[in-house]
């Protein structure tokens, strides 16, 4: 749903950038209380997964493919706050380096794929949470349905601002119909997505998943006299654990998926592409202005094999979101650290 440039006029796309910069000062606030040591890390590393992940279309109609967004996905491992940095870490290093959506439409772009993805999944998830009996289980349940209902709320999003500001008239009816529908079968495959990583997760370090916080049931200790007392998971902590085996192996995922699987990926252009294509949506497209760069469309301009070209630039593209994800999470940490101090 990556939007590129001309699709929208200008008051639209700056109110867009405006609001985006607006929720993202928000988030680095807010990530200051989601990130410590362990999850600093750990917040890059889904940054990278999910660039990792997004180069890997996957078919959902004729002529048509999609990939995932991730808002749900990064809220439920790392917190709705960091994961609204995440996903906008993602795009800039997307648009900056791979010319894959546009610079002026970037606002338009971190405002629905970071901000609305995350704030509606994660209300899903903590909905049905609340609601359902505490189990790993249903976190992973509740982890798709919120991303399974992020995608077509931004999908409708998008159809909302492209008749208050888009280039080229509309239809507003039939183009919501047409971005709703292929969108729920995007958000299908994004929840399936989100759910097998979020278990797969659990399933080796639940203390490690945002989400899965305050899992654990009560720990009863009885007495030899029938007397029992409730002992609860803070009061009896687990001894504190690395999480660098983890860390290692999820990047080692990320530059299989982005160096290796994501040139098997569908060719197929997506949801976004294929309705504006066939509703007239992107008769006023731009180029992208960085279009000619190295890296432009995950192809590996240096490289003459087509194959090793992607998996160059995938690898690439890892490494960057790494870095430029990581130091940011780092700087939040470190300024939560003095507010703390202040505060003490």
């Amino acid at each position: 749903m990556h939007v590129p440039d001309g699709f929208f006029n200008a008051p639209v796309s700056i109110a867009a950038g405006a609001f985006a910069a607006t929720g993202l000062g928000v988030c680095l606030r807010g990530a200051r209380r989601e990130l410590d040591d362990r999850t600093a890390p750990m917040a890059g590393l889904v940054a990278a997964f999910i660039f990792a992940v997004q180069m890997l279309n996957f078919p959902v109609a004729a002529g048509t493919s999609g990939h995932l967004l991730g808002g749900t996905l990064a809220a439920v491992l790392v917190g709705p706050y960091t994961a609204v940095l995440c996903v906008a870490v993602v795009l800039l290093v997307q648009g900056f380096f791979f010319a894959d959506g546009g610079l002026t439409a970037l606002g338009v772009n971190i405002t629905l794929m970071a901000i609305v993805t995350t704030v509606v999944g994660y209300a899903v998830f903590r909905l049905i949470v609340r609601s359902a009996p505490r189990s790993r289980t249903a976190v992973s349940v509740a982890a798709f349905a919120g991303a399974a209902v992020s995608v077509p709320v931004a999908a409708m999003g998008f159809t909302a601002l492209f008749w208050v500001g888009g280039t080229a008239p509309i239809d507003v009816s039939s183009v919501a119909i047409a971005m709703g529908g292929v969108h729920v079968l995007i958000g299908l495959g994004e929840g399936v997505i989100t759910a097998l990583t979020v278990s797969s997760v659990l399933a080796v370090r639940p203390d490690l998943v945002y989400g899965a916080r305050g899992l654990k049931a009560p720990l009863v200790l009885r007495t030899a006299g029938g007397q029992s007392t409730e002992v609860t998971p803070e009061a009896a902590p687990e001894p504190a654990r690395s999480a660098w085996p983890l860390l290692a192996g999820g990047a080692l995922v990320a530059v299989l998926l982005a160096g290796v699987v994501s040139f098997y990926a569908s060719s197929s252009p997506d949801g976004l592409e294929k309705v504006a294509s066939d509703k007239g949506l992107n008769t006023h497209q731009e180029s992208h202005p960085l279009g000619g760069s190295p890296l432009a469309g995950y192809g590996g301009k240096a490289v003459g094999d087509q194959r090793l070209a992607v998996g160059v630039a995938g690898v690439a593209g890892v490494g960057i979101t790494v870095v430029a994800g990581g130091a940011i999470f780092y700087a939040v940490r470190r300024r939560g650290r003095v507010a703390d101090r202040a505060r003490a």
